[in-house]
C-alpha cells in the first residue's frame, strides 16, 4: 500500500469513529475482507455502530469462523446487499462483545438476523417458544436463548424497538425460557410432574414486563396436588421440579448460564419452603407479610406451569395488595426501605449506581409503586405492573402532574437505555456506569450521542438523575397542591377522595384540615403563594417523615401567616439549602420548639446557613454580654428582665432546633450517632443560658433598686443539674443564695436588701408573658423550705459546722457559682469543699443513711400508677440510680482523687473509671443508661411542651419521642424494650456498687 493511500484510509477511519485506525486497516486489508475492502457501504455501516473497532473485530472473527468458502461468501454477499442485515449484525457486533463471542462459537446464527418481516419486528412469547423449541438440554437451551437474544439486541441497537418494547421482549423471552425449562424438568421426572400442579409466578422486572438484558429472574412457586395425591407428596414433587427448573436456568455450562432464578421474594424468603400451596401463601400474606411484600406483589404475573393455578394465585392475593396502603406506617415503611437500599450502596460506588443510587431507576419505581398502592384501591386503571404504563395511567388520572410524568418518563427511558447498553456489552449483571473513557464512549455512541459521546453522556446522565432526584418525592405531593390551588384549568387533578387517600397514607390524621392549610398556603397569584407552592412539595415530604405531619403543616401555616410578607423569610427558605428542611423538622417534632418560635417568628432566621447565627449554641460570655447590654439600655428592672427573657427564649429555640436537627438528621448529613454528645450540648447550652439570664436579672434588679452597688455582696450558687451543667429543657434552676454585707453596712440592712433582690428576681422571671418563665428553686438550702431564703457566708459556715446532714453534703457535690460576686462564690466553694469531699471519707453510718434516703425516695416519690421500669428519674437504672452511685463514690474518694471533684455526672464516671473505682464495662453501662434517661426527658419536653419523667402514653407523642431517639415509624415498642434493657443492666451495676458492702 502506498503511503498516500495509507494516509487517506487512516483519515477516513478516524472520521468514521475508529479509535485504532492502524489495527482497523490491518483487519480491512486481511484475507477475510479482501473482497469488500473498498466497498464504501461497509465502512459507512461500521462507522454507524457504537464501537466501530469492536464491530470490525467481531465481523472478522465471524468470517473466520464460517465453515467453508461458500458460507463465507454468503455472509459477505448478504452483508453488502441487504441493509437490514448489515445494520443489525454490525450494530450488535459494535455493542456487544459477548454476542460477538456467541456468533464466533455458532457462526450460523447470523441467519437469525436476515429476516425482516412484520411479524419478526415484535415477537412475543409464542415466537420465542418456537425459537427455543429445539432445546433438549440445558446446553442447547442456552444456545437457543442467545440466538433469540441476538435478534432482540439487533432490534434494540438499530432503533426498531424502543427501550420499553425491548424490556417487554426480554420479559417474554424469559417467560418462554421458564416454560421450556419447566418442560425439560417435567420430562426428566414424569412421576413428579404427574403428582402436582405447579405454577410459576414471575415477580420483579420479569413480572412487570420490563426485564433487563442480564438480571435475576424473580419468581414464586405455587403448587396443588393432582387428584388422589397427598399434599405432602405433591409439594415434595413440586419442589423437585422447581429446583430443577432453577438449575437449568442458573447453572454454568460450556455455554455459560442464562440467568439466576431467584425465589427469595417468597414468604419467609430463603428461610421458607420453596413451594407452597395457594392456601399456605394466602395464610402467610394475611397474617405475617410486611409492607414491602405487598409492594413486590404489584408485579406478580403467572408465566409458566398450570395457567389456572397461576391465575387463581393472582386473583386470591390481588385484594390484599390493594389494602396494603391501609396498614399503619405504610408510607414511612416504603420510604424507609428505599433509604435502606441507598445506605447499603458502597460509598465508592454510589455516584456510579444507575439503578439504586439517588436519582436512579429505583427512585422512579418506588415513587410510582407508592402512588399505585395508595390510589389503586379505588382506581383499577392504575393496576399495571409495568412502571411506564403505571406512570402514564397516574398522569391520565390526575394523580401525577402531566409535566412531571413526562419528565420522569423521559428520564426513566434514558436511564434504562444506559442500563441496557452497559449490560449488553459483556452480558453481565451490573448497574454501575463504567469509569473508563472507551466504555463511556461506546455507551454514548450507542445512544446516538456522536459529537462528544463521553461529555454528552455524562451531561445527559446527570441531567436525568437530577430531574428524578428532584421529582421522585415531589411526585407524591405536588398534585395535592394542584388539587387545591386550581391554577391550570382543564388539566386532570386529584379528586377530593384521592387527595384524602393520599394524605391519610402520608400519616395525616385530619386530611380535611390539611387540605384547608394547603389551600391557604398555595392558592393565589402572589409571590408568597408561588414560592410556597415550590417549597411545599418538599416540606410535605419532611412533615410526613415525622410522627405528627398535621402539626408540622399547621405550624408552617402559622409561621407563614406571621412572616409571609417579610421578604427575608421567603428568600431564606428559597435560597438557603438547610433552612427549609430545618424548619420542617422543627415544626413537626413536637410542641416546645414551635411554641418558642411562634412567640417571636423572626427566630426562624437562625435555621439558615448564613447571617442568622446558625444553630451552633452561643458561649456563655457572648450571652452575658448581650443580656447585660440589653439590661443597660432598659429603663427599669421589668424592661431589663423582659429583654433577658427574650434572649433566653430565642436561645432556647436555637438549642432545641439544633438538638432536633442533629437527632433527626438531614438529607445532607446523618443523625448524630453520639447520644452523649447530644446530651452534653443541650445540658451545657441550657445551663449557660440560665446562668446568663440570672446574671442579667440580678444586674437589672440591683440597678433599679440600688444603683450600681448593692449594700451586700451577692452570689448565686447553682445546684443539682444546674450546677452540673446538665439542665434539660424543662428543668427548674436549683440554686442557693449567699451574701456578705459590704464594709460598714448593718447586717439587717444587708439581709433585707438580699431578700428583696431574690424576691424581685423570682417575681420578674415568672411574670406571665410571651416568654417562658424561669422557675428558681432554693429548696436545697439549709433547713429546706423552713430555712431562710438567703444566708450570709458566716451563717452557712455556722450551719454546716453544727447541723449539716449527710444529704446536704451529697447535694453540695453539685454546687458551683453561676452568677453574682465571683470572689464570694469562690469562698463559698472553699467553705463546702471539706463537706462534700470529707478528709476521712464517709462513715458507715453515713453510707447507711444515704442508702436509706434513696430507698425512701424511691418508695415515696414515685407517682401512683407509674410503671417504675419506665420512670426516667426514680425507676431502676434511671437518673437517680446512676447519680447517687456516682455521688457515693465522690463522697468516699473525692478527697484523695482530685478528678472526682467535678459537678458533672459523666466526668465523675470517667474519673472513677480512671481511678479504678469501677470497671470500664460498668462505667459504660451506667453512662449509657444516664444518657438515655436524659435524652428521654428532653424528648418528652420537646414533644409535649411540658416536663415529664415517663414516656407519653398517647401514641403520636410516643412515636415522636421514638423518632427523636432514632426509631422509625412503628418501632415505639422497640424503643421501650431498649430502654428497659439498658436500665435493667444499669440497675445490676448499681446494686453492686451502691448497695453492696
Amino acid at each position: 500500500m502506498t503511503p498516500g493511500r495509507r494516509s487517506s484510509t487512516f483519515t477516513r477511519l478516524l472520521r468514521h469513529g475508529f479509535t485504532d485506525p492502524s489495527a482497523a486497516e490491518g483487519l480491512l486489508d486481511g484475507p477475510e475482507l479482501a473482497a469488500v475492502r473498498d466497498d464504501p457501504v461497509l465502512l459507512e455501516a461500521l462507522g454507524a455502530t457504537a464501537d466501530p473497532d469492536l464491530a470490525l473485530h467481531g465481523l472478522v472473527r465471524l468470517l473466520e469462523a464460517q465453515p467453508g468458502p461458500t458460507a463465507h461468501r454468503e455472509l459477505l454477499d448478504t452483508l453488502i446487499a441487504a441493509k437490514p442485515l448489515r445494520d443489525r449484525l454490525l450494530g450488535v457486533l459494535g455493542a456487544s462483545a459477548a454476542l460477538a463471542d456467541h456468533l464466533a462459537r455458532h457462526p450460523g446464527d447470523w441467519h437469525a438476523l436476515v429476516t425482516y418481516e412484520p411479524h419478526d419486528l415484535h415477537p412475543g412469547v409464542t415466537e420465542f417458544e418456537q425459537g427455543l423449541a429445539t432445546a433438549t438440554d440445558p446446553v442447547s437451551l442456552r444456545v437457543a436463548y442467545r440466538r433469540c437474544l441476538l435478534s432482540i439486541a439487533a432490534r434494540d441497537v438499530c432503533g426498531t424497538t424502543d427501550v420499553a418494547e425491548t424490556a417487554a421482549e426480554l420479559a417474554d423471552l424469559a417467560t418462554a425460557t421458564l416454560r421450556t425449562a419447566l418442560s425439560l424438568a417435567e420430562r426428566a421426572a414424569p412421576e413428579d410432574a404427574a403428582a402436582c400442579r405447579l405454577a410459576v409466578i414471575a415477580m420483579g422486572k420479569c413480572g412487570g414486563h420490563e426485564l433487563n438484558y442480564v438480571s435475576d429472574v424473580d419468581v414464586i412457586f405455587v403448587a396443588e396436588p393432582t387428584e388422589g395425591t397427598p399434599e405432602h407428596k405433591a409439594l415434595r414433587s413440586a419442589t423437585k421440579l422447581a429446583s430443577h427448573l432453577m438449575r437449568i436456568c442458573s447453572e454454568t455450562t460450556v455455554e455459560g448460564s442464562i440467568w439466576p432464578v431467584d425465589a427469595n421474594l417468597r414468604p419467609e424468603g430463603r428461610n421458607g419452603p420453596l413451594v407452597r400451596t395457594l392456601s399456605s401463601h394466602l395464610a402467610y400474606y394475611q397474617r405475617w407479610a410486611k409492607t414491602w411484600e405487598f409492594q413486590a406483589l404489584l408485579k406478580a404475573r403467572p408465566v409458566a406451569g398450570d395457567p389456572a393455578l397461576g391465575e387463581a394465585y393472582v386473583d386470591a392475593l390481588e385484594p390484599l395488595v390493594w389494602k396494603a396502603a391501609d396498614r399503619d406506617n405504610f408510607v414511612p415503611d416504603v420510604q424507609k426501605m428505599r433509604r435502606r437500599v441507598v445506605e447499603n450502596i458502597p460509598a465508592a460506588e454510589i455516584e456510579r449506581e444507575l439503578k439504586l443510587g439517588p436519582g436512579g431507576l429505583r427512585d422512579v419505581e418506588f415513587a410510582v409503586q407508592l402512588l399505585q398502592l395508595v390510589h389503586g384501591r379505588t382506581d383499577p386503571a392504575l393496576r399495571s405492573g409495568t412502571t411506564l404504563d403505571a406512570l402514564q395511567a397516574l398522569a391520565a388520572g390526575g394523580y401525577v402532574g402531566r409535566e412531571d410524568a413526562a419528565r420522569l418518563d423521559e428520564a426513566y427511558r434514558f436511564l434504562r437505555s444506559m442500563e441496557h447498553r452497559i449490560q449488553l456489552y459483556r452480558l453481565r449483571r451490573t448497574h454501575l456506569v463504567p469509569e473508563s473513557e472507551p466504555d463511556q464512549r461506546r455507551i454514548g455512541r450507542s445512544l446516538g450521542l456522536r459529537t462528544d459521546p463521553v461529555g454528552e453522556l455524562n451531561r445527559e446522565w446527570k441531567r436525568h438523575t437530577t430531574v428524578v432526584r428532584r421529582l421522585h418525592e415531589k411526585l407524591f405531593y405536588r398534585p395535592l397542591l394542584d388539587a387545591v390551588a386550581q391554577l391550570a384549568p382543564g388539566e386532570a387533578r386529584l379528586s377530593a377522595v384521592a387527595a384524602r387517600e393520599r394524605l391519610i397514607a402520608l400519616g395525616y390524621a385530619d386530611p380535611a384540615a390539611a387540605l384547608r392549610h394547603l389551600e391557604a398556603l398555595a392558592s393565589g397569584v402572589t409571590r408568597k403563594a408561588a414560592i410556597q407552592r415550590t417549597l411545599l412539595p418538599v416540606l410535605l415530604g419532611w412533615f410526613a417523615d415525622s410522627a405528627d405531619p398535621d402539626a408540622g403543616l399547621l405550624n408552617f401555616r402559622k409561621v407563614s401567616d406571621a412572616l409571609g410578607k417579610t421578604p427575608w423569610y421567603l428568600r431564606l427558605l428559597r435560597d438557603e439549602g438547610a433552612a427549609a428542611e430545618n424548619l420542617a423538622r422543627v415544626l413537626s417534632a413536637g410542641r416546645l420548639a414551635p411554641d418558642l418560635l411562634m412567640r417571636a417568628p423572626e427566630a426562624v432566621a437562625l435555621l439558615g446557613d448564613g447571617d442568622g447565627g446558625g444553630l451552633e449554641p452561643r458561649r456563655r460570655a457572648a450571652l452575658e454580654q448581650e443580656i447585660m447590654a440589653a439590661v443597660g439600655r432598659a429603663e427599669n428592672a421589668a424592661q431589663g428582665v423582659t429583654a433577658a427573657r427574650g434572649v433566653r427564649r430565642r436561645e432556647l429555640f436555637r438549642t432545641a432546633a439544633a438538638d432536633i436537627v442533629a437527632s433527626y438528621g438531614t438529607e445532607a448529613s446523618a443523625a448524630e450517632a453520639d447520644q452523649g454528645a447530644l446530651v452534653d450540648r443541650v445540658g451545657a447550652a441550657v445551663s449557660d443560658l440560665t446562668a446568663a439570664t440570672l446574671a442579667g436579672t440580678l444586674r437589672a434588679v440591683v440597678r433599679d433598686g440600688w444603683g450600681d452597688t448593692l449594700p451586700t455582696r451577692f452570689a448565686i450558687i447553682g445546684m443539682g443539674r444546674f450546677g452540673g451543667h446538665e439542665l434539660g429543657y424543662g428543668s427548674d434552676a436549683d440554686v442557693l443564695f449567699v451574701h456578705e454585707p459590704q464594709d460598714g453596712v448593718d447586717e439587717h440592712e444587708a439581709s433585707a436588701a438580699a431578700n428583696k433582690v431574690v424576691a424581685e428576681m423570682r417575681r420578674l422571671l415568672q411574670l406571665p408573658s410571651s416568654d417562658p418563665p424561669l422557675l428558681i428553686d432554693a429548696d436545697l438550702r439549709p433547713e429546706g423550705k423552713s430555712g431562710p431564703l438567703v444566708r450570709t457566708l458566716k451563717s452557712y459556715e455556722a450551719y454546716y459546722r453544727r447541723w449539716s446532714l449527710v444529704w446536704e453534703s451529697q447535694a453540695l457535690l453539685r454546687a458551683e457559682p453561676v452568677a453574682g460576686d465571683e470572689e464570694l462564690g469562690r469562698r463559698f466553694v472553699e467553705l463546702v469543699d471539706p463537706l462534700r469531699y470529707p478528709r476521712q471519707g464517709l462513715t458507715e453510718d453515713a453510707v447507711r443513711e444515704i442508702r436509706r434516703l434513696k430507698a425512701r425516695m424511691e418508695s415515696e416519690r414515685l407517682p401512683r400508677g407509674a410503671d417504675p421500669r419506665l420512670h426516667t428519674k426514680l425507676g431502676p437504672g434511671g437518673l437517680s440510680d446512676v447519680e447517687w452511685t456516682v455521688q457515693l463514690l465522690q463522697l468516699r474518694h473525692g478527697r484523695h482523687v482530685p478528678a472526682l471533684r467535678t459537678t458533672r455526672t459523666r466526668q465523675a464516671l470517667s474519673a472513677a473509671r480512671e481511678a479504678g473505682l469501677l470497671s470500664a464495662e460498668d462505667r459504660e453501662i451506667l453512662d449509657e443508661a444516664w444518657v438515655l434517661a436524659t435524652r428521654v426527658r428532653n424528648a418528652v419536653m420537646l414533644v409535649r411542651g411540658r416536663a415529664g419523667d415517663t414516656f407519653p402514653t398517647e401514641p403520636r407523642e410516643l412515636a415522636a419521642v421514638g423518632r427523636y431517639l432514632g426509631y422509625g415509624a412503628g418501632h415505639a415498642g422497640d424503643m421501650l424494650d431498649a430502654y428497659r434493657r439498658t436500665t435493667r443492666r444499669a440497675r445490676t451495676v448499681v446494686d453492686e456498687l451502691f448497695y453492696a458492702d
